[in-house]
């Protein structure tokens, strides 16, 4: 293949993903023509295609599916640049590939904190967790009007997902005996507040660290605009999970000590979340068990 199909599925992009001989050629054009050298391409299970340009610079090409992922991202990346404790890419270019929007953008330095977390001394997790709270505050505190185009709208996205609910909780695996209960219980009340920009990236996928210390944030792709809450759910889920002094440390961060109703609230929203799959995104061994949504809440998030 000389060239990227100007018409793809999901399931053949993920083929296409997982060959990167079939899409060098593109790449290596692209690359060319802003001064790289030959580009590390890099298969993932991500949803883009990533070569790294250099030691400094990474290229990122969307399906034309994405398009929008590609907008929301090319429009965040200046927003955020620059004004958070933590770094985050600088955008370089951008453009068309035939029909595949891309971005060049800086490469950030630093550990994945997939890889690093588990060895993480207990207080140290806390100590991040912290941090990662007062990054969620810094970028909610960051103006969005010029995004307002670029998200779907939030009440209009809630009831998407809610009517999508249950099927997605069935089909991944949420246990039957919570799937009985499930109508009754995202039918209730959601956490609100102002709009605010949500990258949904506040995750180990996404952030990098240098020793113990938060050291960069990327991939902006599939944010929204919404109740800051929202962005809450990945470092509760996947790092805090099942652990009362690490929950309170994020919780700090954000300055906001957590409630039965805010449980519950956030519970919820997890169940509604555009990824939601309870069984891959709760680190807590045995929530299974839990005999209804209250007792998941208090053994999640203590």
């Amino acid at each position: 293949m000389h060239g990227l199909p100007a018409l793809i599925s999901v399931a053949d992009f993920d083929a296409l993903q997982e060959d990167p001989a079939a899409w060098l050629a593109p790449i290596n054009r692209l690359a060319a023509a802003h001064g790289g050298g030959r580009p590390l391409v890099q298969a993932s299970s991500g949803t883009v295609l990533v070569a790294l340009l250099g030691q400094d610079r990474v290229l990122k090409l969307y399906p034309p599916f994405l398009h929008d992922h590609w907008a929301f991202e090319h429009a965040v990346l200046p927003l955020l640049h620059g004004q958070l404790a933590v770094p985050t890419p600088q955008l370089l270019a951008s453009g068309d590939e035939g029909g595949w929007p891309w971005t060049l953008m800086t490469q950030l330095p630093g550990t994945p904190m997939t890889s690093a977390w588990p060895g993480l001394p207990e207080a140290d997790k806390n100590a991040l967790l912290h941090s990662i709270g007062q990054l969620t505050t810094q970028v909610h505190a960051l103006p969005a009007d010029t995004l307002t185009h670029l998200a779907p709208d939030w009440s209009g996205f809630i009831a998407q997902q809610r009517s999508g609910c249950a099927s997605r909780q069935q089909r991944t695996g949420l246990p039957q005996h919570l799937l009985d209960q499930l109508p009754d219980f995202i039918s209730g009340p959601l956490p609100d507040g102002p709009s605010v920009l949500l990258t949904g990236e506040y995750t180990p996928m996404n952030l990098l660290l240098n020793g113990s210390h938060l050291a960069g944030m990327f991939d902006f792709g599939d944010g929204l605009l919404g109740p800051r809450q929202y962005d809450w759910l990945g470092p509760l889920c996947f790092l805090a999970a099942g652990h009362p002094a690490r929950v309170r440390s994020f919780m700090a961060g954000c300055g906001v000590v957590l409630d039965d109703g805010l449980r519950l609230a956030l519970l919820r929203l997890l169940l509604l979340h555009r990824y939601s799959a309870l069984r891959a995104q709760i680190a807590c061994p045995g929530w299974q068990q839990s005999p209804s949504f209250e007792a998941l809440a208090l053994r999640i998030w203590g």
